[in-house]
């Protein structure tokens, strides 16, 4: 089997396409075929070692995968051979072929591609724990989203509306604009890609509190940090939340005396650590999704699919911010 590995601290140029021994599946554990891997954010922060987690090199990149079960592991119960599923495994999911604990398996939906289901699990996953338990979202609520044209970003704009929320979608062009109000976003901001300097953060506040009305953004769903985090924060509502997602345009620096006046929150959204620490509650959350999938609320926009030696390529326009939607490996 073939995998696509990294060997030391680096970007994804660094990757080496290895040929290995298929794995054994132990005990609780199967084996599966993968067919599709979806790219995600920490795929282009874990090979520099800038992510949460640090696996022991050498390992392959992608959390994401859907496939099918090859071999099962002793005591596995509820999945056979030939069964199609998807998970959220951290990493290793560039490569051909990967154990996955049965714990951390979905089957795949009738009538869903290995693509789409590969692309749901972290993107709406992230989103939905996001927008319930951190942000308490509820009908009649605007929320912010920036970034909106992104896997994360759609996933967003779409929970959003299927939660009855009024959705302001913050993007880089006209063209991811279009893809946001497609989507489902009521409103479209689109701020700069140059750096702001104080005049131009000001005028993107007033842009955002424009989009959002009087009362202010209730949700601030941040998944771009850097220079645009504090002229979101300066649109938020009174008591308004303001999601940490990611921050792929820096780290921000924010002015805190603005929670005091809008008596707001900033809380952090960390999915990874959420599921392993509440697996009833994102198994059932996954459930949900589910179900908005077969209603037709939701619906994984994948725009580009790369094969297995070009995954670099894969993680290298994700972490350039040139992606729409979601980027997907595939094996065949």
């Amino acid at each position: 089997m073939k995998a696509l590995r990294s060997h030391g601290v680096g970007g994804p140029e660094t990757l080496t396409l290895d040929e290995l021994d298929v794995p054994v599946p132990g005990k609780g554990e199967v084996l599966v075929d993968v067919k599709a891997c979806a790219i995600n954010y920490p795929d282009t922060l874990i090979i520099r070692d800038m992510y949460q987690f640090k696996p022991p090199r050498p390992f392959a990149p992608g959390g994401e995968i859907a496939g099918v079960i090859e071999a099962v592991g002793e005591g596995v119960e509820g999945f056979s051979v030939g069964d199609k599923v998807m998970a959220g495994i951290g990493n290793g999911g560039l490569a051909e072929k990967v154990i996955v604990p049965a714990g951390r398996m979905f089957p795949v939906p009738e009538g869903v591609s290995f693509e789409k289901a590969a692309s749901l699990l972290m993107t709406y996953g992230t989103t939905i724990h996001g927008l319930k338990d951190r942000g308490h979202i509820k009908a009649g609520d605007t929320v912010l989203v920036l970034g909106a044209a992104g896997g994360v970003g759609l996933s967003a704009v779409e929970l959003a509306k299927a939660y009855g929320a009024r959705v302001v979608a913050a993007v880089s062009s006209e063209e991811k604009g279009e893809i946001a109000r497609k989507a489902g976003a009521d409103e479209v901001v689109i701020y700069p890609k140059d750096e702001m300097d104080k005049d131009a953060s000001k005028e993107l506040a007033n842009a955002f509190k424009a989009a959002c009305g009087p009362e202010g953004a209730n949700i601030v769903y941040d998944i771009v940090g850097g220079q645009y985090s504090e002229p979101a924060l300066r649109s938020i509502a009174w008591e308004g939340k303001f999601l940490v997602v990611g921050f792929p345009a820096g780290i921000a620096r924010m002015p805190l005396n603005l929670t005091l006046l809008k008596s707001c929150d900033i809380a952090g959204v960390f999915w990874g650590a959420f599921t392993a620490r509440e697996p009833v509650k994102f198994r059932q959350q996954v459930e949900e999704l589910f179900d908005l999938m077969k209603t037709g609320k939701i619906d994984p926009l994948v725009s580009e699919t790369f094969p297995l030696e070009r995954g670099g390529e894969a993680i290298a326009k994700l972490e350039s911010r040139q992606a729409v939607g979601k980027l997907v490996v595939t094996m065949e």
